[in-house]
């Protein structure tokens, strides 16, 4: 295999070996190598023939600033999501976020590939909250079939593990109020506490006299719902409903091709069919 250099260097390894080892001069070495004199006084005073590492010593991303580094890492870290649900996700509170800047990230801070799950749980294991029945987490997922793009909004019970998924052709203000309104129609018990990120989708970023209320807050206004919005830059303090995100698409778009996006509306709504059976049991 042949020596690999810096693509500015012009002396090999060998002759940087014989010019620390020779006693005569830097001009006579100069003219010799046919290199600068600077480059003969340089390996003469080093004692190793190999390059030196080029570049910034701390490597950096120039899209995302160190904050939003350490907002993505933790990310990764705590939700072991996939590269394109961590995408998504983060898009919502970095929007020039992109696919590439993500994984390079990833790559940076040695994450690129999720972690294996530890069977063993810790000992000082952090325990929610315990709510009663009617706490639902709500978020949006994208997804593919032949077809093109799909946005999947998906709501789980906190407590029952009771799910609800639709699939919608654009994530908009009117489809996140459609899916609260089938929602709150499909479940046959009360509805008290509704958590969704920050999203557009669902609440207004402006705040103040002159911000209009939005209309999925109106909605759970109207029907008794105190809706709550996870903490800004914090996206995976509604991972009960990522991990539901996770566990759709391992079952239906990351194992199986679909044609047409009714082949996968069926299929998603088999699955919700037999993942529901035992949480109907807990429903009053």
């Amino acid at each position: 295999m042949g020596q690999l250099l810096h693509k500015c260097a012009r002396t090999t390894e060998k002759i940087r070996r014989e010019i620390q080892l020779s006693k005569e001069s830097i001009a006579t070495l100069a003219t010799r190598y046919g290199v600068n004199r600077k480059t003969i006084a340089k390996w003469k005073n080093r004692t190793s023939c190999q390059d030196v590492p080029m570049g910034p010593k701390v490597r950096r991303s120039k899209v995302l600033t160190e904050q939003e580094e350490k907002v993505v890492i933790a990310f990764r870290r705590l939700t072991q999501l996939p590269l394109d649900d961590c995408l998504y996700t983060l898009q919502e509170t970095i929007p020039h976020l992109s696919r590439s800047t993500l994984n390079r990230c990833f790559q940076r801070h040695g994450c690129p590939k999720l972690e294996k799950v530890q069977t063993k749980q810790k000992a000082a294991k952090k325990h929610f909250k315990a709510y009663s029945i009617g706490y639902f987490h709500i978020d949006i997922a994208e997804v593919q079939t032949a077809q093109g793009k799909l946005y999947l909004f998906v709501a789980i019970d906190r407590t029952s593990k009771f799910c609800y998924a639709r699939l919608y052709p654009f994530a908009s203000k009117s489809a996140a109020v459609g899916f609260l309104q089938d929602l709150i129609a499909l479940v046959p018990y009360k509805i008290h506490k509704i958590l969704t990120d920050n999203g557009v989708r669902f609440t207004n970023r402006k705040e103040g006299e002159l911000a209009l209320e939005h209309m999925f807050d109106c909605i759970c206004e109207q029907e008794g719902i105190d809706h709550r919005r996870t903490q800004v830059a914090h996206p995976w303090t509604n991972g009960q409903v990522e991990r539901m995100n996770r566990t759709i698409k391992q079952a239906t778009v990351g194992t199986y091709y679909y044609s047409s996006h009714q082949q996968l509306e069926r299929h998603l709504n088999d699955f919700l069919l037999a993942y529901n059976r035992p949480a109907a049991k807990q429903l009053p």
